[in-house]
């Protein structure tokens, strides 16, 4: 028996009923796309057709396009792989670990969440691949396949493996959770449908009958990939710190790295989730189930993890300070004072400092600030990235080596694209398939409606 408090807003509000649920969520799949969803479909395809001119230069150029240099190897192109895959780390803690925990107020925004996590892995795995200079010639080297020239293997010790492994595990698993959850409300657009239209969801849904044995089935395969799910949360982004925790270089080589990425990744996922969610709601007309409720409580866990965020950039300067060597000493004041301190000022403002107005509860409640705080918080994590990165790298141990990284347009092209192909696939996700999860929502719908009735 589902016992509810009396105290807390109902999780979807103006009195819905079941049909109310699939009319709403349904007419943005089956009625004809809104002048605001042309407009923005436009501009995101825009982008990535910008995009798509620095990404064919680099790719018949090489990476000698872009601003890196004999001492800064790494740049943009692995900040943005951090970034994006960062981003996808609050679909997965959305769908899977609130699942397991029971957190019934995840019902209404996993399914963009998830969708989010995948379009942004795609995005990220981008940026490795292109850095292989030619990986037409390589890029399947990555992958530990059989071959015929001998004992020719990748190196298992090396955390760039690593990744390739943890990313494309993510991924499948992602893809996998959030298919599986679609395809109830497939079958509830096919039922709906005639002609083509109720073919092609007809053949998404898999012939969904509804059965109390196939929702049995749904819900034990639901758990068995949130299982799975769960230890990716923690271990994608620790592997990614891999990249730099296992280095020597000062300023990377440290073990407070893989809980700082994770705090980090799911931070800024969040921030994500809260921009796409924000206009979704107003495009789609989803107030009554993007409440302000889910909003505050979203703002609830930026203000934990950046509070995460915020005692692990302290403890690493204290630790800088407390191991005695000169070199890890300098990489921090570097940092602060030195060439890029604009960078780490912007971070630490931007991670540290905006996300702690979110204790005011005005502010925590308003869509305007929540808006521009949630990009904010993201502006802010790319900076982090690319001081981890950058500013490690670009002062080394001789300084006749020391160098500047400046990005070049192709630099800046490459990152348009992603951004571009990111969200014209979230907005071909939210125009054909349904944005909100239909049959999730009707489950916490009775205990919302008693609610509202008391």
């Amino acid at each position: 028996m589902q016992v509810t408090s009396s105290v807390r807003e109902p999780l979807v509000t103006g009195g819905k009923s079941y049909h109310d649920v699939t009319h709403d969520v349904s007419r943005q799949v089956e009625g004809k796309p809104s002048l605001s969803w042309f407009l923005a479909f436009l501009t995101a395809a825009g982008v990535l057709g910008l995009g798509s001119i620095a990404l064919i230069a680099t790719l018949w150029e090489g990476i000698g396009m872009w601003g890196l240099n004999k001492t800064i190897g790494w740049a943009w192109d692995i900040t943005n792989f951090v970034w994006w895959v960062g981003i996808g780390h609050a679909g997965t803690l959305i769908s899977a670990v609130l699942l397991l925990f029971r957190q019934k107020w995840r019902t209404s925004i996993n399914r963009a969440a998830e969708a989010m996590t995948i379009f942004a892995v795609i995005c990220a795995a981008m940026f490795p691949v292109i850095h292989m200079g030619r990986p037409w010639l390589g890029a399947y080297w990555a992958l530990p396949l059989p071959n015929t020239f001998g004992s020719l293997w990748v190196n298992f010790n090396s955390p760039l493996l690593w990744d390739v492994f943890a990313i494309s595990t993510y991924f499948s698993v992602s893809l996998v959770f959030w298919y599986i959850g679609l395809i109830p409300d497939f079958a509830t657009i096919r039922d709906r449908a005639t002609g083509l239209r109720k073919t092609i969801y007809g053949a998404l849904s898999f012939g969904w009958d509804g059965a109390a044995k196939t929702w049995m089935r749904y819900e034990s395969v639901s758990l068995i990939l949130a299982g799975l799910a769960t230890p990716l949360v923690l271990s994608v982004h620790t592997i990614v710190s891999f990249d730099f925790a296992t280095s020597v270089i000062p300023g990377w080589h440290t073990t407070i790295f893989p809980p700082y990425f994770v705090a980090g990744a799911i931070f800024s996922g969040f921030a994500m989730v809260l921009t796409l969610m924000i206009i979704t709601r107003k495009v789609f007309k989803l107030e009554d189930y993007i409440t302000m409720g889910h909003i505050e409580l979203m703002n609830i866990v930026i203000i934990i993890t950046g509070s995460i965020v915020g005692i692990a950039y302290i403890t690493e300067f204290f630790i800088a300070w407390y191991s005695g060597v000169a070199a890890e000493q300098y990489a921090f004041i570097n940092r602060a004072t030195g060439p890029y301190w604009w960078a780490y000022w912007s971070m630490m403002t931007c991670n540290v400092i905006s996300p702690q107005l979110f204790w005011f509860k005005k502010i925590r409640t308003s869509i305007v600030a929540t808006f521009i705080l949630s990009l904010v918080v993201n502006i802010g994590m790319w900076f982090e990235r690319f001081v981890i990165i950058v500013t490690s790298l670009h002062r080394d141990y001789l300084p006749s080596s020391w160098a500047m990284f400046y990005p070049t347009w192709a630099d800046i092209g490459v990152y348009l694209f992603t951004f571009g192909l990111f969200f014209t696939l979230f907005f071909l996700f939210a125009k054909f398939f349904p944005v909100i999860n239909m049959a999730e929502v009707k489950s916490v719908l009775k205990s919302s409606s008693e609610k509202a009735a008391k």
